[in-house]
């Protein structure tokens, strides 16, 4: 299928033939759904923490932190456009010379529409928006109020105005305080400073896509003094991009690879997936893992604070014993009572159902990334939760997947689905170090056959797109994994502009 300028091509993009080839046999073998067993539960999977053993868990780290390298790694690349999809929607299908706002708004199907236009004095942007509308829109005060709600709109997303269309989700105003508002990227580093901090330094991880780089870099500078004074925290941020060699084939639907109109192969990005290159970078004791949408208002940060320390101190405690026992494991002789309590252990702490037999295959098990991942109850949200899923090997282990994941045509595994309690906030805590303070090389972690193959399209033709296993999902398929259930405080994503009249993005202050 791969002609010798395809090759030229190919090594132009420091990818190599093999990865391409393989890509290409995974589209025409297909990727197996996830043989998902049941739901992961309380009880059954998910850990509740009582309120005694969370303050233990809470002190232990608050007592050791100040010996650790923290980092909080933030996924921040993604665009605002799916914010605003409906706002695209409005300015496409509304003339105000043909029809009032009123009349248009009743056809039924505009609700968050006329969600935005009511409320538009609580968003963070409406300023700056209407500072935009004087500049360039002249007639807006004597406009008709469907011609001034159009203009609204295109001042707040065009190229013209504030151009959010084309901003990084990160950028976007999100929280209006009386004095200043607020993007999403400073409340990251606000809320850094209440849990992934010791000595009075935070240290940030942010994966930039890299055309937004300038962007960052110059928000970081208006902010950071602000933060410095109000946190007594010194900002440290570094940045990556995800790596243009992660980039996968595309193919048509007869799984050749798709051309464009210069006969040249197309590749695109592969999702999240292709952030555990990024990660694999990073080098510290305990990283934590949050989107960039996910954030709070800043009265209920300590809040949120406290359950992202809770899952660090847990981490914190398992991973004490962990090296403990590999310690034991590295002895020429081990007790029989020590190989009981290691498999216990196992059993008991790491939901590990099958349990290793011989001292080497423990010291395997063991020896091994962990993550403490929170989870919350499941309010029908989109995405992935805590499953037990048996693996191609036999092995049944904790794993977070995705409903793409899941084959919805059988009926047993739909009914699983259904039953799930719980879902995943991407709130994770991991521990990236061996018992000899060495890191991981997370890609041996990593289980290859847990991508995705999605369906797009280019200039109007039909394309199958690849995207690796996810970051929180395959990627991290043979970490040790728990799950502990956190509050839906914890979880305040923002996928839609409208998701900022929530209260918990409404500051008081």
């Amino acid at each position: 299928m791969l002609q010798q300028h395809d090759l030229k091509q190919i090594e132009d993009l420091n990818v190599s033939v093999e990865v391409v080839a393989k890509q290409l046999e995974t589209f025409a073998r297909g990727i197996p759904y996830s043989n998902v067993v049941t739901a992961a539960s309380i009880g059954n999977g998910i850990e509740q923490i009582s309120d005694e053993n969370q303050q233990k868990l809470i002190q232990l780290f608050e007592r050791e932190k100040k010996q650790l390298e923290l980092v909080k790694f933030v996924p921040a690349s993604g665009a605002a456009t799916r914010m605003f999809k409906f706002l695209y929607q409005f300015l496409e299908d509304y003339n105000p010379e043909e029809e009032s706002l009123n009349k248009f708004l009743k056809k039924g199907k505009y609700a968050s529409v006329d969600t935005f236009l009511k409320n538009l004095k609580s968003f963070a942007f409406v300023n700056d928006v209407r500072k935009t509308i004087r500049d360039i829109y002249p007639d807006y005060k004597t406009s008709k109020k469907g011609k001034r709600a159009q203009y609204f709109v295109k001042a707040m997303l065009e190229p013209d105005g504030l151009n959010f269309k084309n901003l990084p989700k990160g950028l976007v105003p999100f929280h209006k305080y009386k004095k200043y508002y607020t993007t999403a990227f400073e409340e990251q580093l606000y809320e850094a400073a209440f849990y992934a901090s010791a000595k009075d330094n935070a240290y940030l991880h942010f994966t930039f896509s890299e055309k937004h780089l300038s962007k960052f870099k110059k928000e970081f500078e208006a902010v950071k003094n602000r933060l410095t004074k109000l946190t007594k925290t010194n900002f440290h941020i570094s940045y990556s991009f995800q790596k243009k060699e992660t980039d996968t084939i595309a193919v048509d639907e007869n799984n050749k690879p798709f051309r464009n109109e210069e006969g040249k192969l197309i590749f695109r990005p592969s999702g999240h997936g292709a952030l555990l290159e990024n990660l694999n970078e990073v080098n510290a004791d305990i990283v934590f893992i949050k989107n960039i949408d996910n954030v709070i208002i800043r009265e209920q940060v300590e809040e949120v604070a406290h359950y992202k320390k809770l899952l660090a101190g847990k981490l914190l405690w398992v991973q004490q014993k962990v090296f403990s026992y590999l310690e034991k494991l590295s002895a020429e002789t081990i007790s029989e009572e020590e190989i009981k309590e290691i498999k216990s252990f196992l059993w008991n702490h790491l939901n590990c159902k099958n349990l290793p037999e011989t001292k080497d295959a423990l010291f395997k098990k063991l020896n091994r990334p962990i993550r403490v991942c929170g989870v919350v109850k499941n309010t029908g949200a989109p995405g992935g939760g805590p499953f037990w899923v048996k693996a191609y090997n036999g092995e049944t282990t904790l794993q977070i997947v995705e409903s793409a994941q899941i084959d919805k045509e059988d009926t047993h595994q739909q009914s699983i689905l259904q039953e799930s309690t719980h879902f995943n906030p991407v709130d994770l805590v991991c521990g990236i170090r061996n018992f000899k303070g060495e890191k991981f090389n997370l890609k041996n972690y990593c289980d290859p056959n847990t991508g995705f193959i999605s369906q797009k399209s280019q200039n109007g033709k039909p394309l199958k797109a690849l995207e690796l296993p996810g970051l929180w999902n395959g990627a991290m398929a043979r970490w040790n994994t728990i799950f502990v259930e956190v509050p839906l405080v914890t979880f305040n994503p923002v996928k839609t502009v409208n998701d900022l009249l929530e209260p918990e993005h409404q500051p008081n202050s």
